[in-house]
């Protein structure tokens, strides 16, 4: 009922703009003598956000018996915001790589996103399309993190993708029904 109302959420906070402009404005109140503590602080906290989502991946892993290193974890989404094909300044980026230091074999899919660019930019492919979900012995998954709220994800089986309730789900964007995710932010 508020007029003109947005409703933010926590999430990674990439793109052009907004990931950016900050660090312009903290530096420019510095030359002036005014030390930006809150703006510097939110970006540290926006910076380190990758890092915390793969270590609460990492946590749900082992408290479901996995063993992390080798792990085969999809993320859904790379590109800054949903619905859309720009890539630049992506923070999703930083889940997969923390993902991959802890040796997890980590697979990015994203509808939107060009492989080429994404190959070019960050240094790694993207599937150009799922493997089929399989609920029984052996799942394609371990883990599957929501890091992009694309459409095409609001309707996927994703707990057929982890083999049922035996993998974590990760929701980043809160799209998913809470009685299918592990967490969220």
């Amino acid at each position: 009922s508020l007029w003109n109302f947005l409703p933010f959420r926590p999430g990674l906070v990439g793109g052009h703009c907004i990931g950016v402009d900050p660090y312009y404005l903290a530096y420019k109140a510095q030359e002036i003598g005014y030390h930006p503590d809150l703006i510097l602080a939110g970006r540290r906290l926006n910076d380190g956000m990758g890092a915390h989502v793969a270590a609460q991946t990492v946590k749900h892993l082992i408290r479901k018996g996995h063993v992390v290193a080798g792990s085969r974890v999809l993320v859904l989404g790379v590109t800054f915001k949903e619905n859309c094909p720009d890539i630049r300044n992506s923070r999703v980026v930083d889940i997969v790589r923390e993902l991959q230091d802890y040796q997890c074999h980590v697979d990015v899919h994203d509808p939107h996103a060009s492989s080429g660019e994404v190959e070019s930019e960050y240094g790694f492919s993207l599937l150009s399309e799922l493997p089929p979900g399989n609920a029984g012995n052996s799942p394609a998954y371990a883990a599957v993190i929501v890091a992009v709220a694309h459409n095409e994800f609001r309707v996927l089986d994703i707990r057929a993708l982890v083999g049922g309730t035996a993998g974590v789900v990760y929701d980043l964007k809160g799209i998913l029904d809470r009685d299918v995710i592990d967490a969220r932010l």
